[in-house]
């Protein structure tokens, strides 16, 4: 592969390099970091301490303002750790490596430019539009959700992962209450009541933290997944009500039916995720029953699905309430950002020492991670979802 830097870097950071130097500061690498900008997402990419590592180590960090304010982190605190608050969002963009959380939208494709690298979540399979323009102005761009090791761990979705199958369970609970048009059941019910019935749909990481807080909160729960070794484990860790079956279509449809809960947990790896669940099964349910897809940000499993926001999270198909917030941890930044940070950290100081293309060379779980390279598709899935042609890294 071939270095990373493209013509070389706009004036703007130019500037702030010009700055750094006259200041007698080595500089190794220009990190930026700006804040996010999707409905409702309160998560920053790095903490302060994670800031602090990559100063000491020589390098520069620019930060948005107000970038971290949502996770509870001020700016006054990003500049203690050495990083320099830059004066917009553009400034932050002016660097060899971006690292966000969510995928950039459309208002900051602008900012994207050849050479540069951005690292954050990018659910490219499911988005056209971001691809094209991923393509189209010769990003590097390393998927969260895709950086792989050689044992088949994605070592920065699982946290997100078990935050959002967490939490798929508290926002379903809260929607079966009446007063938020559910059927008003109590997940758990009381002595000489049935508790609700969950369904969930895969148990992976996601299904798996969610059965975890279905069955703390005392609810009956049903786990469907094609991978019968996972079911088998997970009947020796987990305790309560709890009840496995093989996932083929006759089991989902019967389990969705009984279910006053549906949990979506399907996950491809960089593929968009299959429909599992039609609008046949769905009209099956009981009026007020509530489904949560988690696996919306990479298309959906289920088919009465849509991509929503925090602000406006759930609309009614059938009867039936539909939650598909495409950045659930995004509800729980504090916990998420510090989740998330402690993952991507390590990779982030291994790019900024060894440099991005020599790291891709050394680290296979990076190079995984890479999903467009130069104006070429190199993940096969989000290549196939888009009938586009792929390109391996390793050709470049």
């Amino acid at each position: 592969m071939e270095g990373l830097k493209g013509p070389g870097l706009p004036f703007q950071a130019y500037s702030v390099i010009q700055q750094l130097i006259f200041k007698g500061e080595a500089i190794t690498m220009i990190i930026g970091l700006p804040k996010e900008v999707k409905d409702n997402e309160y998560r920053v990419a790095m903490t302060p301490g994670g800031v602090s590592q990559l100063v000491n180590a020589g390098h520069s960090v620019l930060v948005e303002p107000n970038a971290g304010t949502g996770s509870g982190f001020e700016d006054r605190e990003y500049e203690a750790a050495g990083a320099k608050i830059v004066t917009f969002a553009g400034e932050a963009w002016d660097a060899e490596l971006v690292v966000k959380v969510k995928e950039p939208q459309p208002s900051e494709f602008d900012f994207m430019r050849p050479g540069q690298c951005l690292f954050t979540f990018l659910h490219l399979a499911a988005d056209r539009e971001l691809t094209l323009a991923l393509v189209e102005r010769g990003v590097t761009g390393i998927a969260y959700e895709t950086v792989e090791r050689p044992d088949g761990n994605l070592p920065i979705l699982t946290p997100m992962s078990e935050v959002a199958g967490r939490m798929s369970i508290q926002i379903g609970a809260q929607y079966l209450e009446k007063t938020n048009g559910g059927r008003g059941k109590l997940l758990g019910g009381v002595p000489g009541v049935r508790p609700a019935d969950v369904t969930i749909i895969g148990a992976g990481v996601v299904g798996t933290n969610a059965a975890q807080m279905a069955l703390g909160l005392g609810a009956h729960v049903m786990v469907l997944d094609i991978d019968t070794e996972r079911l088998r484990y997970l009947e020796q860790v987990l305790n309560g009500r709890f009840t496995t079956l093989s996932s083929n279509p006759l089991n989902i449809a019967e389990a969705v039916k009984r279910a006053d809960l549906v949990i979506g947990a399907v996950l491809v790896k960089g593929a968009k995720a299959p429909c599992l669940v039609t609008r046949a099964m769905v009209q099956k349910m009981e009026p007020g029953s509530v489904i949560v897809d988690v696996s919306v940000d990479q298309g959906g499993c289920i088919e009465t699905t849509r991509p929503a926001t925090h602000s406006n999270p759930v609309h009614v198909v059938e009867g039936v309430l539909h939650y598909g917030v495409t950045n659930i941890p995004g509800a729980v930044p504090r916990t998420s950002t510090y989740a998330l940070s402690n993952a991507t950290l390590p990779y982030l100081i291994k790019m900024a020492e060894g440099g991005i293309p020599e790291i891709l060379r050394k680290e296979p779980a990076l190079e995984r991670g890479v999903n467009i390279h130069r104006g070429k598709i190199t993940y096969e899935a989000v290549a196939t979802a888009f009938e586009m042609e792929y390109t391996p890294l390793g050709s470049m």
